[in-house]
């Protein structure tokens, strides 16, 4: 998944047009997009906008915090809800009591029992600082941080370039990667017109270890693809370093020669079977 376009839940027209973008999954927003006196009207449509799903391209919910949260969970599981985002998670306790919420709703509707992922949205200090016990909860597929909310939580004004985010953003990688699970989302940009911009933080995200971007309108999609498609190059590349290395498994030897004569061994090898295979 290089893209993850975020609508809000309270517009049918927009739902409808959503599937049609090129997005490679869409966030239906529950929360922060639909006003407290809309949010029983949006949940109910919401539900009625997945019962009519298809496979693709995949949807996740955000659904509000708390005890509104699990009333928006038991509307939309479904076949073809492929997870939650769950705004504001603040602990992995939290987690636990909607672990068992969806394994109640899942059986109930012949779901296999786990089929619904989550996704924590981090967005307060005390979020951060619990990422490495929300990123082995139950379910959790990855970690995304709202970086709005979060730096009026830390009192900071981030930058152009994002810098006084920077350390929360690689604490996200490392809470993912120390618990087994996907790479965090990159976070929205919400300055949907300069698309140079775009490029340069889409790209300065990836090198820290994000993958894919959440967006906030189509236009950011073309960028956003081109950034997470792999070229054909670097493919080649990546298939040519795993040959070598398994050529020299079967040799006997752990480390091998790259085209350019370099010394690789399997932790350099891993990242480019990554790249072959982004959900092995």
């Amino acid at each position: 998944m290089r893209s993850y376009l975020y609508v809000p839940g309270d517009s049918p027209a927009k739902l409808a047009k959503a599937r049609t973008t090129g997005a490679d999954a869409l966030i239906v927003d529950l929360e922060d997009a639909v006003p407290p006196a809309g949010k029983d009207a949006a949940r109910a449509g919401v539900a009625e906008f997945l019962a009519a799903g298809s496979a693709q391209p995949r949807i996740w919910v955000r659904i509000n915090p708390g005890a509104l949260g699990h009333t928006d969970a038991a509307a939309v599981v479904g076949p073809h809800l492929a997870g939650l985002c769950v705004a504001k998670t603040e602990s992995a306790a939290e987690l636990l009591e909607l672990d068992r919420l969806l394994s109640a709703v899942e059986a109930e509707r012949g779901l296999a029992e786990g089929a619904v992922r989550i996704v924590p949205l981090l967005e307060s200090a005390a979020a951060v600082l619990a990422a490495p016990a929300i990123a082995r909860a139950p379910r959790v597929a990855r970690l995304q941080l709202g970086e709005a909310d979060l730096a009026a939580d830390l009192g900071v004004t981030p930058g152009p370039d994002g810098r006084e985010l920077l350390w929360v953003r690689s604490h996200a990688v490392l809470a993912c990667a120390a618990a087994g699970i996907a790479p965090p989302v990159a976070p929205v940009s919400t300055d949907f017109r300069d698309l140079d911009a775009l490029r340069e933080s889409t790209l300065a995200l990836k090198r820290l270890g994000f993958r894919g971007r959440a967006c906030i309108h189509p236009a950011q999609l073309p960028v956003v693809h081109e950034v997470f498609t792999p070229t054909e190059a670097e493919l080649d590349a990546a298939r040519d370093l795993v040959s070598r290395h398994d050529q020299a498994l079967r040799e006997g030897s752990g480390v091998c020669l790259d085209a350019r004569g370099r010394l690789v061994d399997e932790a350099v090898v891993r990242s480019a079977r990554r790249l072959l295979d982004p959900e092995g």
